[in-house]
């Protein structure tokens, strides 16, 4: 493997662990309690070999009749039997704390991870898979357990034992204390690299492919809806087919990875073992040893071989999950994109006046910027209508309005205050928004018309829902406002998904209000329903609508014409529709002339 890559395993090792510590020195008296409790079980375990030892001279040297003898096999043979109860009893109280100590690190990670994920730019949920992004969640915060398990009650226990037993056995004999602890040191070392060169890389390259495969399954499922309408089934399955068998090839390289690795490990294990029995055999010829040595080194060995091979396993175990966190490590280090400044307090508006002050903005590292010193004014309660070709600038007004991107340069102010100032999520809680497709909650409809003001009344939600004219069409569902709509509102139509929004609005009864024209793709009935409600939403507050449907904008206040981000055109729409080539009057004269078209067709 190149060093480059060694050097990316290593960091990736240094983040997960640094992480995990993070998380570590939350609980600081559990953690080290725990620490504490296996150190005194290991040691426990440790000492065990000696009085073993101890009983076989004893039981060797003399007759049991012996009073001398028998006190001494009946001593050994208490002091093992109680080292190996307080080593039980001991680990006993290492996994009750270790539960505690785990699931309230699973709990902070996993919350913690959400809080981040809701709070990354729009930019970053557009460009992932939401089935994506909890399968890093879910892997990583799984891996959490595995991780604390193999730090604390695997690797910890073991490193205390191959020390205690170097020193032990070298105190004795130092031939055999340099066998154990050169043995040992050469078995972790190699399993180590093995680990971290040979496996992990692979590892996460098979992770990589499971988190796509958790994408392209969520993708596919979430619609659904698509793929009936087209028939597409067998598509997607092959679609997912291809995901599917790289990720079946990626991993099985990982699982014949580790299976040579613990090859090499038993290989080395056999090794170690022939060196040991060999040298207690030496000692033994030599008279340097006797029946009881000989048993006490054999007890050792059989401890130690059990920890020697249960590293290895741990270092796999500890690579495995280093590789599943990797994803939800990430995130934690990931930029929210759009941040809260320091210090930052809540905003409250009021009469809802507001004005693009030489506003500078680019997408990203675009070198052309949508915005070049744009500036405009709306006046508290103004009905504006933004109107213009797909890509002049239109959502990106409302989006910066929102907060969703912050300007490269010059300021957008609510009331006289920069909205840069104020925390995001008081400037979005005053800003009521009804989107052409209307995003609901797999939750009931009450839920759902009260997500602006959770807190509302039953009343005060029915009398929103009248106000949207949905009170009807909810009364005739069978659970009436208990009805789950399931998932994004799949089970109304649209004309009644957009009631439920405007329903939404109503409740929240913010002072700027954003319509992202909602009637473009409904049937008549359902249009004049939703332009009803909506003429008495916009009634007191500063609104924007976003338009698609030049004939829904006829009587606002004001109309600005976008063109390449730049506002070419202003006024109502008496004033713009005589303007000769106008942007605005040609694009009314066009869809005047498909309406006049699509009647004729009828």
């Amino acid at each position: 493997m190149s060093r480059k890559k060694l050097d990316f395993r290593a960091d990736a090792f240094r983040n997960v662990l640094g992480f995990t510590f993070r998380h570590w020195a939350k609980q600081p008296l559990r953690a080290a309690g725990i620490a504490l409790l296996v150190l005194a079980a290991t040691l426990a375990e440790a000492f065990s070999p000696i009085f073993a030892g101890r009983l076989v001279d004893a039981v060797a040297s003399g007759s049991g009749q012996d009073e001398a003898f028998w006190t001494q096999a009946l001593s050994a043979f208490w002091i093992m039997a109680s080292l190996y109860l307080a080593s039980v009893i001991l680990r006993q109280f290492v996994f009750f704390s270790l539960i505690r100590f785990t699931l309230q690190m699973m709990n902070d990670v996993i919350s913690n991870a959400f809080h981040r994920v809701q709070r990354f730019s729009s930019d970053w949920h557009a460009n992932s898979f939401a089935g994506s992004t909890v399968r890093k969640i879910t892997r990583g915060s799984g891996a959490l357990d595995l991780l604390n398990d193999v730090l604390l009650v695997a690797l910890w226990p073991s490193l205390v034992m191959l020390i205690g037993a170097t020193v032990i056995l070298g105190a004795a004999w130092p031939v055999m204390g340099l066998v154990v602890g050169l043995g040992s040191l050469i078995y972790v070392a190699v399993t180590v690299w093995l680990s971290m060169s040979f496996v992990a890389p692979a590892g996460a390259l098979a992770n990589a492919w499971d988190t796509r495969m958790g994408g392209a399954l969520a993708d596919a499922v979430s619609c659904n809806a698509v793929v009936k309408a087209f028939g597409a089934e067998q598509r997607e399955e092959t679609i997912l087919a291809r995901v599917v068998g790289k990720w079946r090839k990626r991993t099985a390289r990982v699982w014949r990875r580790g299976t040579l690795n613990g090859g090499m490990q038993g290989l080395m294990m056999a090794v170690m073992q022939t060196a040991i029995l060999g040298t207690a055999l030496l000692l033994w010829q030599q008279g340097a040893a006797s029946p009881g040595d000989i048993t006490f080194v054999l007890t050792m060995f059989f401890v130690l071989q059990g920890h020697l091979r249960d590293v290895g396993q741990h270092i796999r175990n500890l690579q495995r999950s280093v590789n599943d966190m990797e994803e939800l490590v990430a995130l934690d280090k990931q930029p929210f994109g759009i941040a809260d400044k320091p210090g930052s307090g809540r905003i409250a508006i009021g009469a809802g006046a507001i004005a693009f002050d030489n506003v500078t903005f680019r997408y990203g590292s675009h070198a052309t910027p949508l915005y070049r010193d744009f500036s405009v004014k709306i006046a508290p309660g103004e009905r504006v209508g933004l109107v213009g070709h797909s890509g002049s600038g239109k959502t990106t007004f409302v989006k910066l309005i929102q907060r969703l991107h912050d300007v490269n340069d010059g300021a957008i102010t609510i009331d006289g205050t920069n909205i840069a100032d104020v925390q995001q999520s008081s400037l979005r809680g005053q800003i009521a928004i009804v989107q052409q497709e209307p995003i609901l909650f797999h939750r009931t409809l009450a839920e759902n018309i009260a997500y602006g003001r959770p807190g509302a009344s039953r009343a005060e939600i029915e009398l929103a829902a009248q106000q949207a004219n949905a009170h009807d069409f909810i009364l005739d569902l069978p659970k009436g406002y208990e009805t789950m709509v399931g998932e994004r509102g799949v089970k109304l139509s649209g004309g009644e998904r957009q009631r439920v929004a405007i329903a939404r609005a109503f409740l929240a009864d913010a002072p700027i209000l954003i319509l992202d024209e909602a009637t473009s793709s409904l049937d008549s009935e359902s249009e004049v329903q939703i332009q009803e409600a909506m003429e008495r939403l916009m009634v007191g507050r500063t609104t924007l609508v976003i338009a698609h449907r030049l004939s829904t904008v006829r009587a606002l206040d004001r109309l600005l014409v976008f063109d390449k981000g730049k506002i070419v055109e202003e006024g109502d729409h008496a004033r713009l529709i005589t303007l000769k080539g106008g942007i605005y009057r040609r694009l009314f004269e066009r869809q005047a002339l498909e309406l006049t078209k699509g009647l004729n067709v009828a």
